[in-house]
């Protein structure tokens, strides 16, 4: 017979068993869909993390204060490390020139925002004016943190766009409206453009800025905690990371500062997130194995019910490798079907939960789902197949 046959008699079998062929499926239809659908969560996350870097500046140097080894940890060093920056070292980094376009000093700290009995904790932000170009943070309406805000210690806020939304509503402007930081009156003079903050890690549009003197004074602070540094261009960056260290050396010890490069950064998150994505997947995957386990199961169940069949095929002249070709033809197309339907339904499943977090399905995540399905027919199947085609036509045919 050819394989056009073998097809036909193994679609016949599974047609006439419909239920049993669709549970027998369940399996690998579920470990399929699963594995897309946590590998799109991992993938999304990780576009995601690398938009959000995009977004707030790729040409920006972080300068940490304490030592710290991204690959090794803080070598036994707490992250919370008091600072050694002052403010003059900002005021010469801004002097350089050269590869360094402008510095700017921060400290966040967490805190209540109060406004007409609503209340929300966010982080808080002291910053000086230039930080929202640093930062890539534009105003959707009101205005900014100005110098004057900074010198003179004003207490005004700019408000993500989540927190306006949250304190205040979405009919009426927040801008000029009175909230309260711990207590503390303060006037809301503008509001930030949306980020698309949402998925997992800090959320952008939920974080607000008051004046960095305001700041130190109200969270009894002397000291910037974070140094921003932007650098003219991409190109420019290790130039200026370079620069920043050489001029905090003057000052600082080597364990006193890490100047870290934003594209540092992202690699190693980006390391770390594909590290959990890889396990996503790999946990899903378990399922797949189930699924394969079923199969040969049903596979062993159908050839001790096929018995007498079997019997009669091979008393006629059938040899054994057409009955071994026929049952390894059944395990892989349910394999294969269940797989395409698992692609489908993780695709969908993905695509609706994109309206929630960001997700990505990736071309590698079908491919290898659908080609590690197929094994698991091919695998599973085996032992049935063989089986069935050891059977002895005379005892089978006795069979009952």
């Amino acid at each position: 017979m050819n394989i056009g046959v073998y097809f036909k008699l193994s679609l016949n079998s599974l047609s006439a068993n419909k239920i049993r062929s669709i549970l027998t499926m369940l399996g690998i239809i579920i470990g399929v869909a699963s594995v897309i659908l946590l590998v799109s969560i991992g993938t999304g996350l990780q576009a995601y993390v690398t938009n959000q870097f995009a977004s707030l500046g790729s040409n920006v140097v972080f300068v940490l204060p304490g030592k710290v080894d991204l690959k090794r940890g803080t070598q036994g060093r707490p992250l919370t490390q008091v600072s050694k920056f002052e403010l003059q070292d900002v005021t010469e980094l801004n002097r350089l020139g050269g590869p360094i376009k402008q510095a700017s000093p921060m400290i966040q700290t967490q805190g209540t925002l109060r406004a007409r009995g609503e209340s929300v904790s966010v982080p808080i932000i002291g910053v000086w004016e230039n930080v929202f170009d640093i930062r890539n943070l534009a105003v959707k309406e009101g205005k900014r943190i100005a110098q004057s805000d900074v010198e003179r210690s004003r207490k005004v806020i700019v408000l993500g766009s989540e927190t306006s939304k949250n304190l205040f509503g979405t009919e009426e402007s927040a801008i000029n409206q009175t909230l309260t930081i711990n207590d503390i009156r303060y006037t809301v003079g503008g509001v930030l453009e949306s980020k698309g903050g949402g998925g997992l890690g800090a959320n952008v549009d939920e974080q607000v800025y008051i004046p960095l003197s305001t700041a130190l004074r109200q969270f009894n602070q002397s000291k910037p905690s974070i140094i921003l540094v932007e650098a003219i261009d991409q190109s420019s960056v290790e130039e200026a990371s370079s620069e920043t260290k050489k001029l905090l050396l003057r000052r600082l010890k080597d364990d006193d500062f890490t100047v870290l490069e934003q594209k540092e950064l992202l690699s190693t998150i980006n390391q770390f997130l594909g590290t959990i994505t890889v396990a996503l997947g790999g946990i899903a995957a378990i399922s797949l194995l189930v699924g394969g386990i079923g199969i040969m199961n049903i596979m062993l169940v159908s050839v001790t019910e096929r018995t007498l069949e079997i019997g009669l095929r091979k008393a006629v002249g059938a040899p054994p490798e057409a009955i071994l070709i026929q049952f390894l033809i059944e395990a892989i197309v349910l394999s294969l079907v269940g797989g395409t339907i698992g692609i489908i339904l993780g695709s969908v499943g993905a695509l609706l939960l994109s309206r929630f977090i960001q997700t990505s399905v990736s071309l590698w995540s079908i491919v290898l789902s659908f080609s590690f399905s197929a094994f698991i027919g091919i695998v599973f199947g085996v032992a049935p197949a063989i089986r069935a085609a050891r059977l002895d036509p005379i005892a089978a045919l006795r069979y009952e």
